[in-house]
C-alpha cells in the first residue's frame, strides 16, 4: 500500500531531534475547534472525558484520538489531527484519560502505559453510540502503546478497521533509561514534575470532598518527594495503585512490544530513529510485527514532531500522513 502524502522532509529550521520535539509543545498554536465534550462513566465509577468534533452524522468514519503521557485532548497534535480529519469530512472524538480533562478523577487509581482495559471500554462505548460508523483510533507515544497492546490482546476481534500509531515507547524499561540519557534528562525532569502534580492534585480534591479512603490510599504510598526518575514513580506510585508488583513488572506487563504478534487490525506504526525518549533498540524487527502492521521507521522526526516546510508556514506531517492513510484504508475496505 503506497502512500499517498509527499515523503516527510524535515524543516531545515528545526535541526536536530529537540526541535522536532518541542516546537509544537512550545511555540504552536493549536487550532480552535468546536467540541462538544461527553462525560463517560465507567463501571468502578471513575469517568472518562471525551471531546467530539466534526460531523454529528451516523454513518461518518469516526476516529478516537488518544493523547500521551501528561497531555490531553487539547494537546496540540491531536487538536491538529481533529482539524485535518474535519476537512475531510470525518468525525472523530479526543480521549481525556483518568485525571487528564482539567478535573482530578475519582479514584486513587490513575492511567498508565497499559491500560488498555480503559480504551476497550472507551471502544465500546463508541460503538454503542455510533453503530453505523466505521471505527478508527490513532494513538501517540503512550497512547500509541496501549492502542498497540489493545489491538494484540483483541486481536481478531477488534472491531477497529483500522489503526495509527505514533512515537511508540515499545519497551517501557528501554525508554525510561533511554529518557534518564543526556539531554532527554529535561524531559524526565519535566514528566515528574506534572505525574507529582497530577497525584498532588488528587490528593487536594480527596481532602475537599471527604473521600478519606481514597486520600489515605494515596498517603499509603509514601512521601511524593525525591522522584527523579520513571523507575522512581512507576516503582513507588503506578505500581502499586495498579496492581503490578514492582516497575519491572508493570513494565514488562505494559509493553506494547510483547503484543504486536496479535495484531489483526490493519495497522501503521509512524517512529523515528532520532527520538529522544524511545531507545532505538526497542523498535521491533520486521519478523515481529503481524502481516497486518506495517512500520515507517523514519531517520529524523524526533518524538511527536515531523515538523517540515518553511519558518512562516510549517506543515505538519502527521495531519497529512494519518489522514490519507486511513482513508486509503477505508476506501480498501469500502
Amino acid at each position: 500500500m503506497k502512500s499517498v502524502s509527499p515523503p516527510f522532509k524535515p524543516a531545515w529550521w528545526l535541526p536536530g531531534p529537540h526541535l522536532q520535539t518541542l516546537y509544537g509543545a512550545l511555540l504552536r498554536q493549536g487550532p480552535a475547534l468546536q467540541r462538544q465534550r461527553e462525560r463517560l462513566w465507567l463501571a468502578d465509577g471513575d469517568f472518562i472525558d471525551l471531546d467530539w468534533h466534526g460531523p454529528h452524522r451516523a454513518e461518518a468514519p469516526l476516529v478516537l484520538a488518544v493523547h500521551g503521557l501528561t497531555g490531553s485532548s487539547d494537546s496540540h497534535y491531536i487538536r491538529g489531527l481533529q482539524q485535518a480529519l474535519a476537512a475531510r469530512g470525518w468525525a472523530s472524538v479526543a480521549l481525556n484519560w483518568r485525571g487528564c480533562s482539567g478535573e482530578p478523577n475519582h479514584l486513587p487509581r490513575g492511567y498508565h502505559s497499559g491500560v488498555s482495559e480503559d480504551l476497550a471500554a472507551v471502544i465500546e462505548h463508541l460503538r454503542a453510540q455510533r453503530p453505523l460508523a466505521p471505527l478508527y483510533a490513532v494513538g501517540y507515544s503512550l497512547g500509541g502503546n496501549v492502542l498497540l497492546k489493545y489491538l494484540g490482546e483483541q486481536g481478531g476481534d477488534s472491531p477497529l478497521r483500522g489503526a495509527v500509531a505514533v512515537s511508540v515507547p515499545f519497551r517501557l524499561d528501554q525508554c525510561a533509561d533511554r529518557i534518564g540519557i543526556g539531554f532527554s534528562r529535561v524531559y524526565q525532569a519535566h514528566f515528574m514534575r506534572e505525574l507529582v502534580a497530577y497525584v498532588r492534585d488528587k490528593q487536594r480534591a480527596f481532602a475537599q470532598r471527604g473521600a478519606h479512603d481514597n486520600l489515605a490510599a494515596l498517603e499509603r504510598l509514601g512521601p511524593l518527594d525525591g522522584m527523579r526518575t520513571f523507575w522512581d514513580f512507576d516503582g513507588r506510585i503506578t505500581a502499586p495503585l495498579h496492581g503490578f508488583a514492582d516497575a519491572h513488572d508493570y513494565y514488562r506487563r505494559a509493553s506494547s512490544r510483547y503484543y504486536l504478534g496479535g495484531i489483526r487490525t490493519p495497522t501503521l506504526i509512524i517512529q523515528s530513529s532520532d527520538d529522544p525518549f524511545i531507545d532505538v533498540g526497542s523498535v521491533p524487527p520486521t519478523s515481529e510485527l503481524s502481516a497486518s502492521t506495517r512500520l515507517e521507521l523514519l531517520s529524523r522526526g524526533g518524538h511527536v514532531g515531523f515538523i517540515g516546510g518553511p519558518p512562516g508556514r510549517p506543515d505538519f506531517y502527521l495531519e497529512r500522513r494519518i489522514p490519507d492513510w486511513l482513508l486509503r484504508q477505508h476506501g480498501v475496505e469500502g
